[in-house]
């Protein structure tokens, strides 16, 4: 019986994370793309199916932009799921979050963490282009701290090994 009540307890989590970070990156990244970069929120979406759809991705419409919502949605679980399985195998992360500005600190730590492995290794892998470090990278570094660190790590909750 406990040990359903700690599975319910993960995925409430799980779901608590991964739909705050989806939301507020892609709010993020919408405001960052139209305001700063003077695109658009679908060219955005679009750009991140391009990932695995390649250029043509660009030409797909609306379809193609909702293919780069849901792979940008599926990105924000899976790190979220990553965060979750670490938090709740590490003494040093939860000593980390119980300091304080734990919070804080462990975004500061996991969402560059994240940016660099998507930017560094998976989306160049996917691409098949080579990375490129430019002005737009450091916005996206520092960015991922507070609207991809904080949300994971805050909405995920101070987890014990045991899940509750």
């Amino acid at each position: 019986m406990m040990e359903g009540a700690a599975d319910r307890g993960r995925m409430a989590r799980l779901l608590r994370a991964g739909l705050l970070t989806a939301v507020v990156d892609g709010l993020f990244s919408s405001t960052l793309s139209v305001a700063a970069y003077g695109s658009t929120v679908s060219r955005l979406f679009q750009g991140v199916a391009s990932v695995l759809l390649g250029a043509d991705a660009f030409n797909g419409g609306l379809r193609t932009a909702v293919i780069g919502v849901l792979m940008h949605v599926l990105v924000a679980f899976t790190w979220s799921a990553v965060y979750l399985f670490l938090v709740l195998r590490s003494k040093w992360i939860r000593g980390l979050l119980s300091s304080p500005f734990g919070v804080l600190k462990v975004a500061a730590l996991y969402g560059p963490f994240i940016w660099m492995v998507m930017s560094l290794v998976v989306i160049p892998i996917l691409a098949h282009r080579p990375p490129t470090i430019n002005v737009r990278w450091w916005i996206q570094w520092f960015g991922h701290i507070v609207f991809v660190g904080i949300p994971i790590v805050a909405a995920s909750g101070k987890a014990s090994p045991a899940g509750r």
